[in-house]
């Protein structure tokens, strides 16, 4: 039996929970600093330009989403871990 072997390009990065949902996404996600961090760059930019046409809803999802995830998906480990700028677990 041959068994082939699949290689994987993803980017994964590792940040601090709590520097992340904190300082990322409820002091400067209104600026896309929350997405510069997961390594979305181009959704970053847009957020960055546009983000203040949804009136703060956009910042406001964002870090509520952050935090759900950050203290419950991820409660035994202080960091979070982001697939392609997808949260991973």
């Amino acid at each position: 039996m041959e068994e082939t072997q699949l290689t994987v390009n993803a980017k994964v990065s590792k940040i601090n929970k709590h520097l992340f949902v904190w300082l990322g996404t409820f002091l400067f996600g209104s600026f896309g600093v929350d997405r510069f961090m997961r390594g979305q760059v181009g959704i970053g930019i847009v957020k960055l330009l546009f983000g203040w046409m949804t009136l703060g809803i956009w910042a406001t999802v964002d870090w509520i989403i952050a935090l759900v995830k950050a203290y419950s998906t991820f409660s035994g480990t202080e960091e979070i871990t982001f697939v392609n700028g997808k949260y991973s677990k």
